[in-house]
C-alpha cells in the first residue's frame, strides 16, 4: 500500500491562513478596544496597544498552529518555544513598524484616525502574517521534511 505524501505548502498556508482570521479578529478587535476606551494619538501609547494586541493574537496563533497546522513537528520542546517567541518578537517588529509607519502616512495624508488607524493596522497584520508563516515553516518547525522522510 503506497502512502501518500501530505500537501505542506499550500495545505500549510490554507491552515495557517485560516488561523490567521481567528488572530486577525483578536488583533484588530483588541487594538479597536483599546482605541475605543482609551483613545490616543500619542505614538507611545498606540504602539503599547498595537503590541499588546499582537501579542494575544501570537498567543492563540501558538495554540493553534502547534495542534493543527504543524502538529507533526510541533514538539513542544524548549526549542522550539524559544524560536516560537524569537519568531514573534521579529513578527511584532514588523507590525509596530508597519503601523506606526503607515499611521504617520496616512496622518499626512489626511485620513481620518479610525480609517487609518485601521488601514495601518490591516496592512501591519498582512505583512507579519506573511514574516511569521515563513519564520515559522523554515525556522521554528523547519524539521517537518526530514522526520517524514524518516518516519515513511
Amino acid at each position: 500500500m503506497a502512502q501518500t505524501k501530505p500537501k505542506r505548502g499550500p495545505l500549510q498556508f490554507l491552515q495557517f491562513g485560516a488561523i490567521g482570521f481567528a488572530n486577525a479578529g483578536i488583533d484588530i478587535g483588541t487594538l479597536n478596544l483599546l482605541l475605543i476606551f482609551f483613545h490616543t494619538d500619542e505614538r507611545a501609547m498606540l504602539l503599547l496597544f498595537n503590541t499588546i494586541a499582537y501579542s494575544l493574537a501570537v498567543a492563540n496563533s501558538y495554540f493553534w498552529n502547534v495542534n493543527i497546522t504543524f502538529k507533526r513537528s510541533a514538539k513542544g520542546s524548549n526549542p522550539q518555544r524559544f524560536k516560537f517567541i524569537a519568531q514573534g518578537i521579529v513578527s511584532l517588529g514588523v507590525s509596530n513598524l508597519v503601523f506606526l509607519g503607515f499611521n504617520e502616512l496616512l496622518e499626512l495624508l489626511g485620513v481620518a484616525n479610525w480609517l487609518r488607524y485601521n488601514i495601518a493596522k490591516g496592512l501591519a497584520m498582512f505583512l507579519s502574517f506573511l514574516a511569521s508563516f515563513f519564520m515559522v515553516k523554515y525556522f521554528v518547525f523547519k524539521d517537518y521534511g526530514k522526520r517524514f522522510i524518516k518516519e515513511n
